[in-house]
């Protein structure tokens, strides 16, 4: 038996320490991360909410986004039908960012591509499909909202100013109709309703940033209908604006060069809004003379607003047009009411203890009078006219139940010269016209007569002639058988001279005659 050890076997020992193979760090690494992405996920997830619409057109679930500024925000994840069977109940997951946005006054709405007057929208969702679109409002926290069927007139991003327009005429007036300052569209009608005494339309406008700081104490609004055709005393008028303001309406308002960079109107300031610009134009004067006037005749043609002028240049305007009857004389009156405006007029030498009534009055002891005239041919409107008539009486009516003093008139020169048309045609009509025909008649007999006596005269004349001829042919024979350089050759050749210068002067007598009948009646013209 080998009892031999090797000494290096005696001195080896055995490890059995165990080691994790590199495999499995791999699960491990997938598990972190994946713990790390459900934990990002759960962060990250806001709050669910829901929307009602009337529909879903367009609406799919996990696929259609809900975004801000174009910035997807959540996503729907839900279609469902309200209790009620009304409504589309949308349920929609939101991140966790949009949690400050849900409040009471938030709006959503579909966005989808429309096509309108102010231009084409919505053409990105062709492709991609329609999109809820959010603006944020105020007040408290909220998890169910009620969306817009229609998208709000105003965007997150804009900034600018609200105003209120007053009008009696809301015409073509509605959300979204433009507001155009020098034919740029600066703003828009966000909303309308009826005043609190119900006697006014108040829309509610917004002016876009910079152009609201041109809505100042005397800006003035109008309605631009596109067209503006108007007929007046002054005759057509033609005003034209923006395309889309004659497609759909529009407003427009200018800035007076008066106003300063002070005058700026603060937020919800209320204007008035003019139906026309000519309205807009005018300007309004606080120191006013009203008189009332009274025309013999027709005022057709002379409407309300009509102007009043002195000289041509308008001082006032007609306010009231009425029609009188007086039940005891049974005779009919028509009083003008006019408005007249003194601060129109430039004063020169002016003295305070002279009031404006104390100066109508000089002018109209002066001869002022009022009168109507036609303005226009074409259109046929009247306006008064004021103008000094200095032989004219002031002539008031004894009938007077107007408030205000009465305006002396006169005639127009149209009435005055249909007064002596008719003057002349009633001196026409007394003129004894059977007796003027009856002499005209026995005239014509008589010239008739005497017609016939010329036309016997020239038959005479003309027989006279033949026999002259022929005489003179025979004297001419005669002639010829003398004996030439006889005392009776002689006489028979001055007297055959003689009747040929009478038988000349015969023939050119009823050569005239022919020509000229009349002669025997008026005489010879004068050369």
């Amino acid at each position: 038996m080998n009892d031999f050890i090797d000494p290096d076997v005696s001195e080896v020992t055995i490890n059995k320490k165990t080691e994790l193979p590199l495999v499995w760090f791999l699960p491990l690494i997938a598990l972190l991360v994946s713990g790390w992405l459900i934990a990002k996920s759960y962060s990250e997830k806001g709050p669910v909410i829901t929307i009602s619409f009337p529909t879903a057109e367009g609406l799919e679930v996990d696929k259609t986004k809900i975004k801000y500024l174009n910035v997807e925000i959540g996503k729907v994840t839900a279609i469902s039908i309200s209790d009620d069977l009304k409504t589309i109940l949308i349920t929609a997951q939101m991140n966790s960012s949009a949690a400050g946005y849900l409040n009471k006054n938030t709006s959503f709405w579909v966005v989808r591509p429309q096509v309108g007057l102010g231009g084409v929208s919505g053409l990105g969702t062709l492709l991609s499909g329609p999109y809820i679109a959010i603006k944020p409002g105020d007040g408290p926290k909220e998890h169910h909202f009620v969306g817009l069927t229609t998208p709000p007139l105003l965007k997150n991003d804009v900034e600018g100013t609200h105003f209120i327009l007053e009008t009696n005429n809301l015409g073509s007036m509605r959300p979204g109709t433009p507001i155009n300052f020098h034919g740029i569209t600066v703003g828009e009608v966000l909303s309308h309703k009826l005043s609190d005494e119900a006697n006014a339309i108040r829309l509610t406008v917004f002016i876009n940033k910079p152009y609201d700081q041109f809505i100042r104490k005397n800006t003035r609004f109008w309605i631009d209908s596109g067209v503006d055709l108007s007929a007046g005393a002054e005759g057509f008028k033609v005003r034209t604006g923006p395309l889309i303001s004659l497609l759909s309406g529009g407003i427009a308002f200018r800035a007076s060069a008066e106003d300063t960079i002070e005058n700026i109107q603060p937020e919800n300031t209320i204007f008035p809004l003019y139906d026309t610009y000519e309205q807009s134009t005018q300007i309004v004067y606080q120191n006013t003379l009203k008189y009332v006037m009274y025309f013999n005749g027709s005022v057709r043609g002379l409407t309300v607003g009509a102007p009043v002028q002195l000289r041509g240049i308008p001082i006032g305007k007609v306010t009231d047009i009425n029609l009188e009857l007086d039940k005891k004389t049974a005779e009919i009156h028509i009083p003008v009411t006019v408005e007249l405006e003194p601060d129109r007029i430039k004063e020169i030498n002016n003295e305070n203890n002279i009031s404006d009534k104390d100066i109508m009055a000089q002018l109209i002891n002066k001869g002022l009078r009022a009168q109507l005239q036609t303005g226009s041919l074409l259109t046929g409107q009247l306006l008064i006219d004021l103008d000094f008539h200095p032989k004219s009486k002031i002539v008031l009516s004894d009938n007077n139940q107007s408030v205000y003093p009465e305006f002396p008139t006169t005639a127009s020169s149209l009435d005055q010269f249909t007064h002596s048309a008719h003057i002349i045609m009633d001196k026409v009509a007394k003129l004894p016209l059977e007796d003027l025909t009856a002499e005209a008649n026995k005239t014509l007999q008589s010239l008739q007569g005497t017609s016939k006596a010329a036309s016997g005269m020239l038959v005479t004349a003309q027989g006279t002639l033949d026999t002259a001829d022929k005489t003179m042919a025979s004297a001419h024979q005669v002639l010829s058988s003398m004996e030439p350089g006889s005392t009776t050759h002689y006489e028979l050749e001055q007297l055959l001279q003689e009747l040929t210068q009478a038988a000349s002067s015969v023939k050119q007598l009823t050569d005239y005659l022919e020509q000229n009948p009349t002669s025997l009646i008026r005489g010879k013209k004068e050369q």
